[in-house]
């Protein structure tokens, strides 16, 4: 289990990033196209952005030079989430975030300029439609919150700054914390921050699982006052930005850019906590009695239901899997699945200072690229699927959609993800009519799909907005505070079924969601459309899938209530919600029947 270095790992596991780049001469005159772009526009179109045509004409340049953008930090940036011990590769990385944020600050004065023209033109302009109108609208939207033209580019300049939390959370974590071995069992067993979360949160050997919880949690709280500083800068940068700009919250601020209200944001935390938190104690007793233990502790929530029928998957079986599940989807999807495979989207390895969890990059005229670690079990092929769908929406969406059309809501974004994970999860179901199978994938959505969308970032959402609220407040959040809103949100939703031993409250230190606005909700807001429209296309077929389509092409040209009407589903009011959390709870409830069956 000790985690090889990133030279010492088989190319046949990692990613193949010359697709965006095939000799680092390429990225090189790409960067220079953008210094020169960067100038051309400067110098043509600063002070000019008068009319609908001079509008147009600089939209255009801008769209030729995001693209270039999004290639070059993409090939950077990935070539460092996976290596953070590598320092040229984190050189270059921070290098380009430098050049990206001059080139915003010169330019920022085309926003500036064009939203102080009168709002008649700017009509006029949007209207012509076009690759510019999506750009053109956002600029409409976030007219009463411009700032003067000097501000907008000194607060584009600072840009590295005001991401350097997040920076610093990830050198804290993936670069500096070491963690020693543990004892355990009469054995000694090594540990990482991948290695506990992949591995021993889901150990079914209680002695080591708890063992390591302890000696995880250990060197967090070592470094906790270090993670808190960093959040804190993250949180109060936000406050400032959105106090200047004149939103009425912190809140209001961040959930303007994903193009909802405050009562859906709202709604999406509420009612899980207090109606899916019933149903979750009753599959956590049900674990405690799987389990024989004497108490449910915090560590033992990733227990499997059934330690015993967990069937190793290969890489390759697990395309299989994921091919003939996604099928209803069509021949196209199905192609581009196998392509991943093919031509190495995918980076699979298990490696010293690479970046933990799963996600899907999708550069512009690119395809995406997928960073996860694989162990060779079925809950990697539910988050390779869960990946694979931000790579068909993105697939979709930026074949049909200019650059500017393409920025999606965090409120809907998670959608086509999950609702992979859920055709995945129901084509294994008509496979096999064995009840062991079947409670073994019933679990696998439960344990996977839905306690990782609607409990473990959930509880994330629910903790993240009491820190907001102070925030809000003109209040400081310590580390000690941090801990004490975790524990809290815990007990809320856990209540006296699971046990919050020591080093559950700094659970707040182990996801990078914190440092993305308030992203954390949006995966149950996400599972919620999927678990309609998956429902739909079950009942309907293909009329349904057709639909799902156009919902996935159209990206961010429409909001996200107007994305999950296209699909079917009226988000607007409580019963999407509250049908997915009965949803859950049903599937808890034929697990318990099976289990007294076997």
């Amino acid at each position: 289990m000790e985690l090889m270095k990133r030279k010492d790992v088989p190319t046949e596991l990692t990613w193949d990033l010359t697709a965006i780049y095939d000799d680092e001469a390429k990225l090189t005159s790409d960067i220079e196209k953008i210094r020169r772009l960067t100038d051309e526009i400067e110098r043509d179109c600063k002070g000019k952005l008068t009319s609908a045509e001079a509008i147009q004409a600089c939209l255009d340049k801008y769209r030729e030079l995001e693209e270039l953008r999004i290639s070059a930090g993409n090939y950077c940036n990935l070539a460092a989430s996976v290596d953070y011990g590598d320092a040229a590769l984190q050189e270059r990385d921070e290098a380009f975030a430098r050049l990206d944020a001059q080139v915003s600050s010169r330019l920022s004065f085309i926003d500036s300029e064009i939203i102080e023209q009168d709002e008649a033109l700017l009509r006029e302009a949007a209207a012509q439609g076009g690759p510019n109108q999506p750009y053109l609208e956002d600029l409409l939207r976030q007219k009463p919150y411009q700032l003067q033209p000097e501000t907008e580019r000194v607060l584009a300049a600072l840009r590295p700054a005001i991401g350097a939390p997040y920076q610093i959370y990830n050198m804290a974590k993936l670069a500096d914390m070491k963690f020693p071995a543990f004892q355990a069992g009469g054995e000694e067993h090594p540990l990482g921050y991948s290695l506990y979360e992949d591995n021993y949160a889901h150990d079914p050997r209680t002695e080591v699982r708890r063992a390591a919880f302890d000696a995880f949690s250990q060197k967090l709280r070592e470094y906790g006052n270090v993670t808190a500083a960093a959040y804190q800068a993250n949180v109060q940068a936000e406050k400032i930005i959105a106090d200047q700009r004149g939103y009425q919250s912190v809140f209001d601020y961040l959930l303007f850019w994903q193009k909802v209200d405050r009562s859906m944001y709202d709604r999406q935390i509420d009612l899980i906590m207090e109606k899916l938190a019933p149903h979750m104690r009753k599959y956590a007793k049900l674990l405690q009695k799987i389990h024989g233990l004497e108490k449910m502790t915090y560590a033992d929530l990733k227990l499997p239901v059934d330690p015993g029928y967990v069937p190793p998957v290969s890489i390759e079986e697990s395309k299989k899997y994921i091919v003939e599940g996604l099928s209803v989807m069509g021949e196209d999807y199905q192609e581009m699945v196998r392509a991943a495979y093919r031509e190495r989207w995918v980076d699979f390895a298990q490696n010293q200072g690479k970046s933990t969890g799963g996600f899907c990059a999708s550069p512009y005229g690119n395809h995406s690229y997928i960073l996860l670690t694989w162990h060779g079990q079925m809950s990697d092929v539910f988050t390779l699927a869960h990946e694979l769908g931000h790579a068909g929406h993105f697939k979709r969406c930026n074949e049909a959609q200019s650059v500017f059309g393409t920025n999606v809501s965090n409120y809907f974004v998670e959608a086509p993800s999950t609702m992979n994970e859920l055709l995945l999860a129901h084509y294994l179901l008509k496979t096999n009519p064995d009840k062991r199978f079947r409670r073994w994938v019933l679990s696998s959505m439960v344990g996977n799909t839905y306690y990782h969308n609607f409990v473990t970032h959930l509880l994330e959402a629910a903790y993240q907005r009491e820190v907001y609220k102070l925030v809000d407040a003109g209040v400081g959040v310590q580390a000690e505070t941090l801990n004490r809103l975790m524990k809290e949100t815990l007990e809320k939703f856990w209540g006296d079924a699971v046990e919050l031993t020591e080093g559950a409250e700094l659970t707040w230190m182990r996801q990078p969601h914190y440092y993305m606005g308030l992203y954390s909700y949006t995966y149950s807001a996400g599972l919620t459309v999927a678990t309609a429209v998956c429902k739909r296309i079950e009942a309907e077929g293909q009329p349904a899938v057709e639909d799902w389509k156009k919902v996935l092409a159209a990206g961010g040209t429409k909001t996200p209530l107007e994305l999950a009407q296209m699909a079917g589903v009226d988000i607007s009011a409580d019963g999407p919600l509250l049908d997915t959390i009965d949803t859950v709870g049903g599937y808890i409830d034929e697990i318990c029947r099976l289990t007294d069956e076997l």
